[in-house]
């Protein structure tokens, strides 16, 4: 699981569409989970669990929002009684470990890094030895970073921009 440092968490839900849920992750990736094929083929999900009317009623699972650290459904869950004997309800909700495993990267939501790199290289006419030498890094971290096999922190980005490929790094929060 790459980039997953701890116990993943989910931080917000990007997009809705049908049952497809886009989330970022707690490790900074956008993921997207398909809770059809989840519960359908996953969990095998049957009449009488929570999630079988998540399953068969688009409207019930429209009300998905996060809670605590992980997806929940505050509509649908299980009724039972606490200690002292008084109702309570849980809602359903789903292990965000589980949600990562099931879930897949989601392009439309993460930046390609990596591919801005590698085209701005070819475009300056650099191998990648030569933009690693002008950056002080290596070629296998350039090639790794280009294939979105590693994480970059901004400094290093910030050198490969500016020192690697003589550009001016701009950064926009829209």
């Amino acid at each position: 699981m790459k980039g997953l440092r701890s116990i993943p968490r989910i931080l917000q839900i990007n997009q809705i569409d049908g049952y497809r849920v886009s989330c970022l992750f707690n490790n900074g990736e956008s993921r997207v989970i398909d809770f059809y094929t989840l519960f359908k083929d996953t969990f095998k999900v049957q009449e009488g669990d929570p999630a079988f009317t998540l399953l068969h009623d688009p409207t019930a699972f429209q009300y998905i929002q996060i809670i605590g650290s992980t997806i929940g459904w505050p509509n649908v869950g299980i009724h039972s009684q606490d200690s002292k004997g008084q109702p309570v309800f849980y809602p359903y909700d789903l292990d965000p470990l589980v949600l990562y495993q099931n879930s897949t990267y989601d392009p439309d939501k993460n930046p390609e890094i990596g591919l801005m790199i590698k085209q701005a290289r070819k475009d300056a006419g650099l191998t990648q030895e030569e933009l690693a030498q002008k950056s002080g890094t290596s070629k296998h971290y350039i090639s790794r970073l280009e294939n979105n096999k590693a994480d970059i922190e901004l400094l290093t980005l910030k050198k490969i921009i500016e020192a690697g490929l003589g550009k001016r790094l701009q950064i926009a929060i829209k």
